[in-house]
């Protein structure tokens, strides 16, 4: 997975306190922006959805 990207709330400057995702047609990736080359967690497309889908919900909006 090549096209990581992150978050518009990754925080001033370069923005390195976030994580990036990856998405491919089945899978997306995340990983530490902070330690990129280090371990990256692989999740099945359908299951990182319902996950984020979560997170909206649950997450106060400003």
């Amino acid at each position: 997975m090549d096209n990581w990207r992150k978050s518009s709330y990754s925080g001033p400057g370069d923005g390195n306190e976030c994580v990036e995702i990856a998405t491919s047609d089945s899978h997306a990736a995340v990983r530490d922006s902070k330690a990129p080359a280090r371990a990256t967690l692989v999740f099945p497309g359908e299951a990182f959805a319902v996950f984020v889908e979560g997170l909206k919900r649950a997450t106060p909006r400003a």
